[in-house]
């Protein structure tokens, strides 16, 4: 379980890096819209390039930032139940979604990817927008993203395994986002 754990940790080190790191394309992606919005409207001339661009930008950053975010326990869920279940039960849950439902999808997306982006990147593939910018670099984004995802799914997978043994603390204890916030009163005053 400690060399488990250890690749568990590199996974995680590098999904964070990866994901602090992509934010920043959220900004790029903004200022290029910005740009060509001005551009647009000032001297009455546009390119696909500049909008596929954005498209690049948001989507690496949406793809490559999903490890992350599963890393932070900040993906979807629907907590009316989750969160009413004792924390045994929820780990339990947590570790039959993943392996159930999160790492078949992102195994066959890795698997469905990997020809899809090799055809794309071997035939010089173009967009079929007048000026547009090449296309295999955004299929390898999809690629890498769901990659990275497949990867921390292991890791989450070797977490919560380690945590219902007793081998680690539960790295991400559940706290419910919809929790009444503790509000101090001044003396004398009822709530």
């Amino acid at each position: 379980m400690k060399t488990l754990l250890g690749f568990s940790r590199i996974v995680d080190y590098v999904a964070e890096i990866i994901g602090k790191s992509v934010s920043w394309l959220i900004l790029v992606a903004v200022l290029v819209s910005a740009g060509n919005a001005l551009v647009r409207k000032v001297f009455n001339t546009s390119s696909n390039a500049w909008l596929e661009a954005q498209w690049y930008l948001f989507g690496a950053a949406f793809m490559l930032a999903a490890a992350y975010t599963l890393r932070q326990n900040e993906h979807i869920r629907i907590d009316i139940v989750y969160g009413s279940l004792p924390r045994r039960v929820q780990h339990w849950i947590d570790l039959i979604g993943h392996c159930l439902f999160l790492m078949p999808f992102v195994l066959l997306m890795v698997y469905d990817l990997v020809p899809y982006v090799r055809t794309s990147f071997l035939s010089g593939e173009v967009s079929s927008s007048a000026g547009g910018l090449i296309i295999w670099p955004g299929k390898a984004l999809l690629l890498a993203g769901f990659f990275l995802l497949a990867l921390q799914g292991v890791s989450e997978i070797i977490k919560k395994i380690a945590v219902m043994r007793g081998d680690m603390e539960d790295p991400t204890p559940y706290v419910p986002s919809h929790a009444p916030l503790e509000v101090e009163t001044p003396a004398g005053e009822a709530r």
